[in-house]
C-alpha cells in the first residue's frame, strides 16, 4: 500500500476535442488492442504487457507522438509507455506505431496522475520524461503546472532506484520553476550539477516545432534528475 497522499484533483491539462483524421480513427479504433491499454482499475504488469523485462520509459503529454515514436524505433531493447488524453494524438500514434510494427510501445488514454496512483506499480520506472508540458504561464494558473511537489513524492515512488527524470520545456520561467522544484526534493539529485541545464541527449528527437522555435532564436531547457530513494 502506497503512503503517497493521492494528489488533490487539479488537471494539469484542457481536454480538447476535433475530429480525427482517417488515420487516426484507424489507430484510435481498429488497432486500439494491438497497442492500447484498458486499465479497468487494475495494477500494470510490465513483463506480461511487453512479454520481456527490458526496462520501462513512461512518457506524459506526448502530444502528436513524433519523438515517442522516433525513440521507440531507435531504442528495441527499451519499453515505452505513453500516457496522452488527446485522441487525434493516440491514434496517430498508434497508427504509426503498427506501420513500423513496433512491439515495445504501448499507449494509454487517461489523466496521468490518476494512472500512477492507480496502475502503475511502485518502483516499476526506469526513465520518466515529459517534453513540453503546458506551462500554464500566467500566475493564476501555476497550480496547474504539473511540475509540483506532490508530484515528484508520487513520481519519486513509481521510479526505480537511480531512475532517471528528463524534462524539457521551452518557457524559460517554467524551467526555472521545475528546476527549483526538483533541486529541493530531498529524492531528486542534478545528473548536471547544482542548478545547471543539461544538453539535450541524442536519445531525444528534435522535434519539428522545436527547430523552427531554434532557428527563430527560441531557448529550450532540458532538465535531467536521479531519483535517489534513500533521499
Amino acid at each position: 500500500m502506497s503512503d503517497v497522499k493521492p494528489l488533490r484533483k487539479i488537471q494539469s491539462f484542457v481536454k480538447r476535442s476535433g475530429r480525427l483524421s482517417k488515420a487516426q480513427a484507424i489507430g484510435l479504433n481498429e488497432l486500439w488492442n494491438d497497442y492500447g491499454i484498458n486499465l479497468n482499475g487494475k495494477l500494470l504488469n510490465f513483463e506480461e504487457l511487453f512479454l520481456n523485462q527490458n526496462n520501462v520509459t513512461l512518457e506524459v503529454g506526448f502530444g502528436n507522438g513524433d519523438s515517442l515514436l522516433e525513440m521507440a524505433i531507435q531504442q528495441p531493447n527499451q519499453n515505452f509507455l505513453g500516457i496522452e488524453v488527446y485522441e487525434a494524438g493516440v491514434g496517430r500514434l498508434i497508427n504509426e506505431a503498427n506501420k513500423n510494427q513496433l512491439v515495445n510501445l504501448k499507449i494509454i488514454k487517461d489523466d496521468a496522475v490518476e494512472v500512477l496512483n492507480n496502475n502503475i506499480p511502485d518502483d516499476s520506472i526506469s526513465h520518466f520524461q515529459l517534453f513540453f508540458p503546458d506551462p500554464w504561464h500566467k500566475k493564476r494558473h501555476h497550480k496547474r503546472r504539473i511540475v509540483q511537489t506532490s508530484f515528484l513524492d508520487l513520481l519519486s515512488k513509481k521510479l526505480k532506484n537511480n531512475g532517471i527524470v528528463h524534462i524539457a520545456t521551452d518557457w524559460e520561467n517554467y524551467a526555472e520553476h521545475i528546476m527549483e522544484t526538483l533541486e529541493s526534493h530531498s529524492h531528486f539529485k542534478n545528473c548536471a550539477g547544482d542548478h545547471i541545464y543539461s544538453p539535450r541527449p541524442e536519445q531525444r528527437p528534435l522535434t519539428k516545432f522545436e527547430n523552427r522555435g531554434q532557428k527563430l532564436g527560441h531557448g529550450v531547457w532540458d532538465i535531467i534528475f536521479t531519483n535517489l530513494k534513500g533521499g
